[in-house]
């Protein structure tokens, strides 16, 4: 499912029109983002946990050249899976 089809899926399951179903899920997108980046976490209970995460950096090898490299230390954002998601897909 890709961004307009979940748009169009919102608007049948919330009776919403298109427009707005396309809002709230523009919201939806900013709140968690802005949220990840203040260092905060987003839970919905039954759903899941969106969190971000430190990386520390590390040192790796290129491939090609066997050369040793550093890659810097990094966030990224994460998502736990609730019980109750998990639990409706199994």
């Amino acid at each position: 499912m890709n961004k307009s089809e979940l748009i169009v899926a919102l608007a049948q399951k919330a009776e919403l029109s298109k427009k707005d179903a396309e809002k709230a899920l523009a919201a939806f997108v900013d709140v968690v983002t802005e949220t990840l980046k203040a260092g905060d976490k987003v839970q919905l209970v039954g759903f899941g946990t969106f969190e971000s995460k430190e990386r520390p950096a590390r040192t790796a090898r290129n491939p090609r050249t066997g050369e040793e490299i550093t890659i810097a230390a990094s966030k990224t954002a994460s998502f736990k899976v609730g019980k109750a998601l998990k639990d409706s897909i199994n």
